[in-house]
This record gives structure tokens, C-alpha cells and sequence, in this order.
């Protein structure tokens, strides 16, 4: 598929007057063509105009018309995944594999929200039949469902170019809830972008949905993104990204003469936690399983664990031991972009100005491993701040009282995760009761990288890991975020949807009357 650096309003290619950027290669910081250019005011109205047209007809479509688009948009990407292959390793430093994987979890994700709106019943159907003979006033009957908010803005990824970018999670949730998605494109990665965008806008086509379910707009600053989220008919936000970029979103959404909801992914340090019968039967073990977590994808994960808790003892000797040698050992890579990799340094800086603080690795290893004391970390509460990149620090407990102090003094996080046996769990049940209110997904004996896709997964937590923590950016619980219940009284059952009319017709999973009545 070839590339014609232009954003994508409604189904038209627009070119964009405004500033001009290429893609930058990160392991040369060579310019790559073709150059694209920011678009302006007008196109941004008119990308969300068009959406709002889209909404009536594309927010009340059959679940099996938003499934087949959806399936649609994954058949087209599967098709170009080698011009991702060719394209997106240039702008990110991504290798193949890494691309291919991404690529896949990409459809896979299209598909099973596509299997999902198929099925039906997410809606959540209830109904509360009338009894008009109720004394000593009637019952109306009352029936409710899940329905679509309206457009949403969708801010690409850096770290994830494919699966939290133009066809990714956000887009893939709400599109499946029945909402137009207008994508601000990275400014990283756009000739991606453009690659997904395109397969996106024909599967609009192919599908014979109005135009405006689906814009893809470029800009090489913040501008465009503003824009989006302060337009009156723009009526949820979703974001992968710093804190600072999804607090500025949110404030901006708040200040609305009608506020939004902003469902940003932000920062995470995600703590690992080890216990002491643990430390001494697995402490090897444990520390390959950190240093090939804290090193994935060069700590370009929001998942990276960047904070290991535990006691002093001979045995947290042993396992600081073995991960320093796999830290010094790890080669240097090419982080996704210089932002990135400036943000990464500037945090190693703040890491070695801190007093109590030692690091283990070298200055030119491709890893960095600190150690410091409880005592010292409880202090300095800008130690559990994330440094976004392959570096952890260890924190040494005297006590099991201190360990429990460091977990009270957490944020919120995405993960956390502890490692132990089976004989110690219920001593330390009141470190997971704290954890439970600290992050959003528990991890017991694993490592916190590696999001599963799937009905069941949390991927979100209590602020400041996402804005709001009741909701989730990966898997099919994430398409509650762009969808709002909506009551109907005394309708006949002519005007009712058809997951709330009588008979069943779409024979999906209903409450009726407090009970849940499974389709026959």
C-alpha cells in the first residue's frame, strides 16, 4: 500500500497546509520521506462535523454490521502487514518480530470485540415489566441498555505504533460500542499510522458505512489534539501516554461548557513485591524473570516493573547479585524516538542525584539497576516517580511493617505484582488487601509485562496510572468507557430497540425482572 502523506477527513485524503514533519529514524535521526503536515482548524471541525453525521445511523447499526466492519478493518490490516514491516521498524526501531506480534494482536483484538457485538448481550438488557393493576399506583414498564456516547478522539501511542494507535484498542472499542472514532496520529510514527488509516477508511467503504465514522488527522505538535477535545460534539477522549500529556487532556475536557470523560493510560512504576520464603527457594529464578520484564522492549512498557520491594537478608543479596550481572550484561538498543530517550536519561540523572541511592550497573550498560533503603525511599517520595525505560530500583526492608508502609505510600499503579509461597500467603493477606486498592491488575509469581487480551483483563488503575480508574484499556470490558445507559418507560414495543422488544428477537442474555434469562 502505497503512501500519500495526507490525513484522512471523512474518506478524503487531505494534504494539510500547516507545519510539515517527517518520521525520524531513532538509530540515525535521519529524516524519513515522505513529509507530512499538520492540518488546521477547518479539517478538525470538519473530521468531527462529519463524525457527529456518522453517529445517528452508525450508533444504532446491528451488532452484526459493527462485527462484520470490524472484521473488515483486521482482513485489510492482516493484508499489509509486511508494508508494516517494511515501514514501522524505520520509525521506531521496533524489530520485525516485534512488529508482526503487535500486528496481530492488533486484529486479534478487532475480532473479538467483533465476536462480541455479534453475540449481543454486552449491552446488558434489562427490563422491568409493567403492572398496570399494581396497587396503590401502577407499575410502568421500564426497560434499559448500554448505547453509544457519541464521537471520540483517539490519541496514537508512541510505544505500541500499532495495537494503542490508529486500529487499536481505543478504536477498536469504540467503534464496536457504535461510536465514530476521529485518531490524532503520533507525530513518531505517521507513516504507520497512514498504513492503518488507510486500511481503515476502506473497510468504511467496503462496509458501506457513512464516511464520517472514521479520520485520521496529523500534526506535529499538540494543537490538533487541543482542538479535538475542546469541540463541543466531541463527546469522549481516549489516551496512551505521559501523565503530563493526559492531565493536560483532561483539564482541557473539564473546562468544556460540557465536560467529557478522558480515559487516559498514564504513568505506572509497577511494583514487585517478594516475600521472604519466596526470596530464599527462587531467588535466581526470580531475578531472570525481572531482568527479562525490566528489559523488554528496552522498559518501553507501561507495564515495566520499576520498583522491587523486599527484606534484607543474605538471600535479597543473591538475587540483586544476579540481576546486576544480567543488567551490566544487557546491550544498549534504539529507544523508540529521542523524546523518549531524553525523558529516559533525564530520569537516570534525577536516579543519581538522590542521596542513598546506588547504582549497580555501569553508565554505559544497557540497563539500570539502583539499590536504596526503606528508610531512604519512604523520605523521598520522588523515588517511586517512573523513569520510562529499562531501570528498576530495589528498596531493602528492615521489616515486614516497613514493606506494608512502602505499599500505603504507593499511587496508583497499573500492576503489582508479589512473589511467594504458598505457606506465607496468609501472613501477608494485608499486603494484598493494600495492592488491591493500589493498582488495577494483581499478579502473583509472574511478571507485570505482557497484557492479555481478553474478556477478563484490567489494564488501567487508580490515578495516577490512568485519570479514571474504573475503567480498563485493553479487552472487552474497555467498551464500557464510550457507552451510557439508557432508560425507556412505557415505550410500545414498535419503538423499542430490538435488544429490549419482547420475544427476544436477537436472542441475547436479558434481565428480566431481576433474574437473568439466558436466550433459548
Amino acid at each position: 500500500m502505497s503512501l500519500k502523506a495526507c490525513s484522512i477527513v471523512a474518506g478524503r485524503s487531505t494534504p494539510g497546509c500547516g507545519t510539515a514533519f517527517h518520521a525520524v529514524r531513532p538509530d540515525s535521526g535521519e529524516s524519513i520521506e515522505p513529509a507530512y503536515h499538520s492540518v488546521g482548524p477547518a479539517e478538525v471541525d470538519a473530521a468531527v462535523q462529519a463524525a457527529y453525521a456518522a453517529f445517528q445511523e452508525f450508533g444504532s447499526s446491528p451488532g452484526k454490521a459493527r462485527g462484520a466492519f470490524l472484521r473488515a478493518i483486521a482482513d485489510r490490516l492482516d493484508a499489509i502487514v509486511d508494508d508494516f514491516v517494511a515501514r514501522t521498524p524505520l520509525e521506531t526501531g521496533l524489530p520485525e518480530a516485534r512488529v508482526r506480534a503487535e500486528a496481530a494482536r492488533t486484529t486479534g483484538q478487532l475480532r473479538l470485540f467483533a465476536g462480541m457485538v455479534e453475540e449481543g448481550s454486552w449491552v446488558d438488557a434489562r427490563i422491568d415489566s409493567g403492572d398496570p393493576a399494581r396497587t396503590p399506583a401502577p407499575k410502568p414498564d421500564v426497560r434499559s441498555m448500554l448505547r453509544p456516547t457519541g464521537p471520540v478522539a483517539v490519541f496514537g501511542a508512541a510505544n505500541f505504533p500499532l495495537a494503542y494507535s490508529v486500529a487499536g484498542g481505543d478504536t477498536a472499542s469504540a467503534l464496536a460500542a457504535g461510536c465514530p472514532v476521529i485518531v490524532k496520529a503520533h507525530p513518531a510514527h505517521p507513516g504507520t499510522s497512514e498504513l492503518a488509516g488507510l486500511a481503515v477508511s476502506e473497510a468504511v467503504r467496503e462496509c458501506g458505512l457513512h464516511e464520517g465514522v472514521f479520520s485520521l488527522l496529523f500534526d506535529s505538535g499538540y494543537e490538533v489534539g487541543r482542538a479535538l477535545v475542546a469541540h463541543p460534539l466531541v463527546k469522549a477522549v481516549g489516551f496512551t501516554g505521559s501523565r503530563a500529556g493526559g492531565l493536560a487532556l483532561a483539564k482541557i475536557a473539564a473546562a468544556r461548557p460540557e465536560p467529557i470523560p478522558v480515559f487516559a493510560e498514564m504513568s505506572s512504576v509497577n511494583p514487585v513485591f517478594i516475600l521472604p520464603s519466596a526470596l530464599a527457594a527462587r531467588a535466581s529464578e526470580i531475578a531472570t524473570s525481572l531482568h527479562a520484564s525490566v528489559t523488554l522492549s528496552l522498559g518501553q512498557m507501561c507495564t515495566c516493573p520499576g520498583l522491587v520491594i523486599a527484606l534484607r537478608s543474605p538471600d535479597l543479596e543473591r538475587l540483586i547479585e544476579r540481576l546486576a550481572a544480567r543488567m551490566t550484561a544487557t546491550q544498549p538498543g534504539v529507544m523508540l524516538n529521542s523524546g523518549i530517550e531524553h525523558a529516559y536519561r533525564e530520569g537516570l540523572d534525577r536516579l543519581s542525584a538522590k542521596a542513598g541511592v546506588r547504582r549497580l550497573t555501569s553508565q554505559d550498560s544497557g540497563a539500570a539497576l539502583w539499590r536504596v533503603s526503606g528508610a531512604a525511599f519512604t523520605h523521598d517520595p520522588a523515588l517511586a516517580a517512573e523513569v520510562f525505560g529499562p531501570s528498576t530500583l530495589i528498596v531493602e526492608c528492615n521489616t515486614r511493617e516497613d514493606m506494608l508502609k512502602i505499599a500505603r505510600s504507593l499511587e496508583g499503579q497499573l500492576t503489582a505484582t508479589v512473589h511467594g509461597e504458598a505457606t506465607e500467603w496468609a501472613q501477608h493477606a494485608d499486603l494484598l488487601h493494600v495492592l488491591e486498592t493500589r493498582a488495577g491488575r494483581l499478579i502473583l509469581n509472574g511478571v507485570p509485562t505482557g497484557v492479555e487480551v481478553g474478556p477478563a483483563i484490567v489494564h488501567g488503575g487508580p490515578y495516577p496510572a490512568t485519570v479514571d480508574g474504573r475503567s480498563t484499556s485493553v479487552g472487552t470490558r474497555s467498551i464500557l468507557r464510550f457507552v451510557r445507559p439508557v432508560c425507556y418507560q412505557g415505550f410500545p414495543n414498535l419503538l423499542l430497540p430490538d435488544e429490549l422488544k419482547e420475544g427476544n428477537p436477537l436472542s441475547i442474555r436479558r434481565m428480566v425482572n431481576g433474574a437473568i434469562v439466558e436466550p433459548r
